[in-house]
């Protein structure tokens, strides 16, 4: 886009893999399209389509280490619900500037929106079945509104543009300036309901259907403090029937095609290993947020070795990068919330036993590891992946589930309050409490259910059932909440050997502008006159 200088045209688009629906995974690779095919025929548009939904796999699961793995840990984990022990420290002095933090979201969602500008325009001079081309040009729209609301979501000043690049306006004058909030609100709005218009409930395996669409228009509006809009998108996804809550240990489960998923980034190994492969990469989360208890010492045998091997079953391959904290553990009621014992590994030493079977205790419970939280620390389960990964590799190729009906109810929630409405907000907060206790979530359970809705047990169920997925730094940043909890709960460790408590940690030096992260430093650099509208306060 011609307001973004270091997005390149892309003459010819690469590596457009099949990664959209079942029946085109059956279809031939295609490694080189022209871009006359792309934009000038119902066929091009298609594998286009396909195409924004391989990069948004890799925008938001992407490949192996690296900045955009960071960018992307630091949404689910840089909370009031995290402990960080290494790798990058966000929030950190020197880590988080424009220099250093992680530039991909920035520069992937622009590189993005530029292709998805380009589909929805081409699509208007390309002759095909008028149904068929609005269902791609509401593909190509709800993933450019979704990008735009991430950006205004992440970095609040924001460059908006809608003009795909060509070679005709790649050299065009550069106004870099941010948009208004009513322009920014103003495309996704109308980008979402002409998706909402002429998208089914049900499309194909790996395709955004409308419950997707209309779960983003709620955020979009909730952003906006558009109650009344939010509650009406939620609620028709609620009545709809499509999706359900399903049983808990289903959620994360090897299949997440399930009913509670509205969207789920499909990997298929077989398929290609790569973010420009069918298959997708594999992805690291499993092993960032669980314990490296294989390296435990206590315990050891002279002959055997260690009393705990590398093994799936324990989570496989770990790093230990980043863990929940102890104000998210106290919110569990732990003989009774199943969530405690089905989202994360066992807190307590007891419930493990040694695996190593030439170890004299084989079977036995293991011996009290020794301080250090890089080997023992209470770990998260969700992304653990006991199918697909191999022992010796971080890379897990199961499919990732990304909105879920849960947050729905949970979003739902808080905008019938907001509109006074209890009633309704607490039936949909209740049915999540119920489920998290392993009860029927549609029958009432006066043991465990919310009788008032406030703002605090609204935070606490969200964390208790959402926790370090894509929701809670958001969320607080919305409620005017972020700075002052990544202040109370949040913790910095570091990399020494006697840190397993985690109040120990060092506090966040919470500074106002981390509210908003920073435009690269690459973009404020070509920027001019007009870099000052950006990054304030970094």
């Amino acid at each position: 886009m011609k307001n973004v200088k270091h997005l390149i045209l892309s003459l010819v688009l690469i590596a457009f893999t099949m990664v959209s629906c079942e029946s085109f995974l059956e279809e031939e690779i295609l490694d080189e399209v022209s871009v006359d095919y792309i934009y000038n025929s119902g066929e091009g548009l298609e594998v286009g389509v396909n195409a924004l939904y391989n990069r948004m796999r890799m925008y938001n699961s992407p490949e192996g280490d690296g900045t955009n793995l960071q960018a992307n840990v630091f949404f689910l984990a840089a909370t009031d619900l995290g402990l960080h022990r290494t790798w990058f420290t966000p929030y950190g002095s020197t880590e988080h500037t424009p220099a250093r933090f992680p530039a991909d979201k920035w520069n992937n969602a622009y590189n993005i929106i530029d292709r998805a500008s380009a589909i929805i325009t081409s699509a208007r001079s390309v002759s095909m079945d008028e149904t068929e081309k609005n269902k791609l040009v509401a593909q190509a729209k709800v993933i450019r509104g979704e990008l735009y609301l991430d950006l205004v979501r992440m970095y609040g000043g924001i460059i908006l543009d809608t003009t795909p690049t060509t070679p005709q306006n790649i050299n065009d004058p550069i106004v870099y300036e941010v948009a208004s909030e009513d322009a920014i609100f103003g495309v996704i709005n109308q980008d979402l309901d002409f998706a909402i218009a002429h998208l089914d409930w049900q499309e194909p395996t790996g395709r955004y259907q409308q419950g997707v669409a209309r779960h983003l228009k709620g955020k979009a509006a909730m952003w906006i403090n558009d109650w009344e809009e939010a509650a009406t998108q939620f609620d028709a996804i609620i009545s709809n029937g499509t999706h359900s809550l399903v049983a808990l240990n289903q959620v994360f489960g090897a299949d997440a095609n399930h009913a509670e998923a509205l969207f789920v980034y499909q990997k298929n190994q077989s398929l290609g290993e790569g973010d420009d492969l069918a298959g997708g990469s594999g992805f690291w989360l499993g092993s960032v947020f669980n314990q490296r208890l294989y390296e435990k010492q206590s315990g050891s045998d002279a002959v055997a070795g260690g009393e705990i091997i590398n093994d799936v079953a324990y989570g496989g391959q770990s790093l230990g990068w980043f863990f929940p904290n102890s104000y998210l553990e106290s919110l569990y009621e732990k003989d009774n919330d199943l969530r405690y014992t089905t989202y994360y590994w066992p807190k307590e030493y007891t419930d493990y036993l040694v695996n190593n079977p030439a170890h004299p205790n084989f079977g036995q419970t293991i011996t009290e590891p020794e301080d250090n939280y890089r080997r023992f620390h209470w770990s998260l389960k969700k992304y653990a992946d006991f199918e697909t990964k191999l022992p010796n590799s971080n890379e897990s190729y199961k499919d990732l589930i990304y909105y879920r009906f849960a947050e729905t109810l949970l979003l739902a929630s808080e905008a019938h309050h907001n509109l006074g409405e209890d009633g309704v907000a607490l039936s949909y907060i209740n049915q999540i409490r119920r489920r998290g206790y392993g009860l029927d979530p549609n029958t009432a359970a006066p043991s465990i259910d919310f009788t008032s809705w406030t703002l605090d047990t609204y935070l606490e169920e969200s964390a208790r059932e959402l926790a370090f997925e894509n929701n809670r730094w958001f969320l607080l940043k919305r409620l005017g909440k972020l700075g002052e909890r990544v202040s109370l709960y949040y913790r910095n460790g570091d990399n020494t050997g006697a840190e397993a408590n985690d109040e120990n940690n060092s506090a966040t030096p919470w500074q106002s502008h981390f509210i908003n992260c920073p435009v690269p430093q690459s973009q404020i650099d070509i920027m001019g006159e007009n870099a000052s509208q950006f990054n304030i306060g970094y």
